[in-house]
């Protein structure tokens, strides 16, 4: 029986730990994780067997999200045959105060930027991530602004127009077709696609309007540390009740639309 002790022994002393194997499937990229899967099949460590269920769900998990982008692909699959194809989005038509912001994004065929969607569907913490990630991958990106005071001299759409021509202009190389959130663009001769709910359903509006939305969230956080008794680090210039309270305290800012605040003040 010795012997037979001495083997059960070394099988143990072989065994390796639950926390190795752990470190072993955190260390795995996704084509590595089925043969993982498959060498621990066998061993019966409710710990281990936990692992293996976890890291199946990531897959599925993954698997469904390639799924959601695949659709959100199909308008730039559809109109691929004009060539570059660019989606635009902007942010900020609707607050009291601070610019409009729009965002023109082309991406490469087939990108993959996991958890990509419509900026206000994301935490702030997702977009922040995405912003970087997206400018990486991108074919061309552009940035175009309106100030408060353009606003108010030419109108929230026709600022909103302007800023999305400058994002358009900024593009290098130039786009040959528009994927638009809702709108058509005038002052612009390229073909024009205006997608209802666009940057739900378009990948490439969808990476415009995490631009436009963190490049304005960020502008307004910076506005917060000079002006900080409006608050906009906090509301980013929406008609909050805590804004339009101090927007009746303190008055109007430099940044505010005089257009939009006639109610208040």
């Amino acid at each position: 029986m010795a012997w037979l002790r001495a083997i059960m022994q070394t099988g143990t002393e072989n065994m390796k730990s639950i926390a190795e194997i752990k470190n072993e499937f955190a260390q795995a990229g996704d084509g590595e994780l089925f043969a993982l899967f498959d060498k621990y099949a066998n061993d019966e460590r409710a710990g281990v067997a936990g692992l293996i269920l976890q890291y199946q769900k990531k897959i599925e998990k993954l698997e469904m999200e390639r799924r959601r982008l695949d659709v959100m692909r199909s308008y730039e699959r559809e109109y691929a045959h004009y060539g570059l194809v660019c989606g635009i989005d902007e942010a900020g038509r609707g607050p009291l105060a601070g610019p409009v912001v729009a965002g023109a994004v082309i991406l490469p065929e087939n990108c993959e930027i996991l958890y990509l969607n419509d900026s206000k569907q994301l935490s702030e913490k997702r977009r922040e991530a995405l912003f970087d990630e997206i400018k990486e991958k991108a074919v061309a990106w552009g940035i175009g602004m309106a100030s408060p005071a353009r606003i108010d001299e030419i109108n929230i759409l026709q600022a909103t127009y302007e800023a999305m021509r400058e994002a358009v202009s900024a593009l290098d190389p130039a786009p040959q077709v528009l994927l638009n959130d809702a709108v058509r663009i005038p002052g612009i001769s390229l073909p024009q696609v205006p997608i209802i709910k666009g940057d739900a359903k378009s990948l490439s509006i969808a990476a415009a309007s995490v631009l436009a939305k963190v490049t304005r969230d960020r502008l307004m956080r910076e506005y917060d540390k000079v002006m900080p008794e409006y608050g906009f680090a906090a509301h980013k210039g929406y008609g909050s009740a805590m804004h339009i309270e101090a927007l009746k305290k303190y008055g109007p800012s430099p940044i505010h639309r005089k257009t939009f605040i006639g109610n208040f003040v």
